[in-house]
């Protein structure tokens, strides 16, 4: 397969790195939060089959497909900490991914009306060379308010969240159909957990401020 990936990106002023930096990611929202450690990194697209498997459980699928997606990429960037994260809606056991469509997103949204969803959010940093290996779980608790039709309605036509887990865009308008957020990684709900990403990386030997 051919590598795709984007010109690197970097914030101003930039640290520097051990070595070089790989977001096995192509999410616009990991890549913005990576950016606020101020470190020039590359995108790569991870080529991975998201399928859960029988009987897995959202934290068992986050987690296996964080570091799938750290490997799979890693074989591209052999000399490069590579970084993979996913997430899964976790609705009493079940897990919710992207909607893709409206009318997934409608029945998503439904279903998760006035429950609690923890937000399963799994990183992995992997280095092919090195060996290096360490993953992390960044679980966030979401109470959802008893959601209108029309209200669901309203909130997918404005904000269109069908590449969000569970259709839950917290970041912006989503936030009004919440009743609490609680977490020790602010950032985990939007994608990338930047407390446990920073960790994982200084463990890496990559330098930050």
């Amino acid at each position: 397969m051919a590598q795709t990936s984007s010109p690197i990106i970097s914030t101003v002023p930039t640290t520097r790195a051990a070595r070089p930096l790989v977001l096995g990611s192509t999410s616009r929202y990991r890549r913005d939060l990576l950016m606020r450690l101020g470190l020039a990194f590359e995108v790569a697209a991870p080529n991975v089959d998201e399928t859960p498997r029988p009987g897995e459980s959202p934290r068992t699928l986050a987690e296996r497909l964080a570091l799938s997606k750290a490997h799979d990429v890693a074989a591209r960037f052999p000399d490069a900490l590579v970084i993979g994260a996913d997430q899964v809606a976790d609705l009493h056991g079940e897990p919710l991914g992207k909607p893709g469509t409206h009318e997934r997103a409608v029945e998503q949204l439904k279903r998760m009306s006035g429950q609690t969803v923890i937000f399963q959010t799994a990183l992995s940093v992997v280095c092919k060379e090195t060996g290096f290996q360490s993953s992390d779980l960044a679980p966030v608790e979401v109470r959802f308010r008893e959601l209108a039709e029309d209200e669901i309605e309203r909130y997918l036509r404005a904000e269109q969240p069908y590449d969000c887990a569970g259709s839950a865009k917290s970041e912006g308008l989503g936030i009004a159909l919440l009743d609490a957020i609680v977490s020790d990684d602010p950032t985990a709900l939007i994608g990338l957990p930047l407390i446990r990403t920073a960790r994982l990386l200084r463990s890496a030997g990559q330098v930050l401020p």
